[in-house]
């Protein structure tokens, strides 16, 4: 038989580990994202969403704030507030509106796609958690079917703030802690519509940990540990994808099973390291996921916690 060469063999081992029970297989696409008028990217720390007409809105930390490709990878436009955290995008009544957390301003946003700001929510008092306004560092945010609004503080409080759809507060749940019902960063956050009733689906980042809660604010199970700081999700169809700041991409069904884990880093100082330069990137490797979505045909595409900005898009095979 003959050789394969390094080079290529390496390559092959790119579109998906071995995983019990893995049921998907992608390929890494190569260089299909423009650079934005012609310059870097730029330092990414937040999140990466993808709206109803294939158009993707990745964060940056830089005075773009959103930049938004083509689902070919083609620059389009940019706007809105820079260092968002994490966001997701929710259809309501025909128009899509971009939800986000912004860690460091300490405030949740609400806004129109083109950026435009519709409101500014920041710590609420009645939770007794912070002092005026100290300590509110949302992490990420997401909004059930009846418009409850849920924001993991997991760079403050480590509680998950449950709010009425007219912004009133309702209760925290959770705290810090490594046993189950605490958080040690709850990090991403998303509505599991798949069941019904819906439920809360919670990276537990430094935990290393996803989870279910019910939408009263009770832990239901864990639902993959051992992973390697799962720092967002975002769910299409039958599938959750987390991106793991520690290298890699993993994709879990509905029963909670890993069925691809994408992008995964050989080498562990690459891994989480936002000041990794570009000479020591490579095809199809992750180096600090920490957004992750999954576009109508099942691909998925990853920004990564990078100085320089960084994405991928990893292409399901039929």
């Amino acid at each position: 038989m003959k050789q394969i060469a390094p080079a290529l063999l390496g390559l092959l081992t790119l579109f998906a580990t071995p995983v019990f029970g893995a049921e998907l297989s992608f390929e890494p696409a190569l260089g299909i994202f423009e650079d934005p008028e012609k310059k870097p990217l730029g330092p990414c720390h937040g999140g990466v969403v993808i709206s109803k007409t294939g158009e993707i809105y990745v964060t940056t930390d830089t005075p773009r704030g959103i930049v938004v490709y083509s689902a070919d990878g083609k620059y389009l436009r940019s706007g809105g507030p820079s260092r968002i955290h994490a966001l997701e995008i929710r259809d309501e009544k025909g128009t899509e509106y971009i939800y986000a957390a912004r860690a460091s301003d300490h405030e949740v946003v609400k806004l129109k796609l083109s950026g435009e700001v519709v409101w500014v929510m920041g710590a609420p008092d009645e939770a007794g958690l912070y002092k005026e306004g100290a300590g509110f560092n949302p992490c990420a945010v997401t909004v059930a079917p009846d418009g409850s609004i849920f924001v993991a503080d997991g760079y403050g409080s480590n509680h998950v703030l449950k709010f009425d759809k007219n912004r009133r507060f309702v209760k925290a749940f959770g705290g810090a802690g490594i046993e189950e019902g605490k958080f040690m960063t709850c990090h991403g956050i998303a509505v599991d519509v798949r069941f019904d009733p819906p439920r809360l689906l919670v990276c537990n980042r430094n935990n290393d940990r996803v989870e279910h809660w019910d939408m009263n604010g009770n832990f239901m199970k864990v639902i993959q540990k051992d992973l390697r700081m799962p720092a967002a999700v975002h769910i299409r169809g039958e599938y959750a994808v987390f991106p793991e700041l520690k290298g890699r991409v993993t994709l879990i069904d509905k029963q909670g099973h890993i069925v691809a884990q994408l992008g995964d880093n050989p080498t562990v100082p690459h891994r989480a390291n936002f000041g990794l330069t570009p000479d020591k990137w490579k095809n199809g490797i992750c180096n600090s996921p920490h957004g992750a979505s999954i576009d109508k045909d099942g691909n998925v595409i990853v920004s990564e916690w990078s100085q320089f900005g960084r994405m991928h898009k990893f292409v399901l095979r039929k």
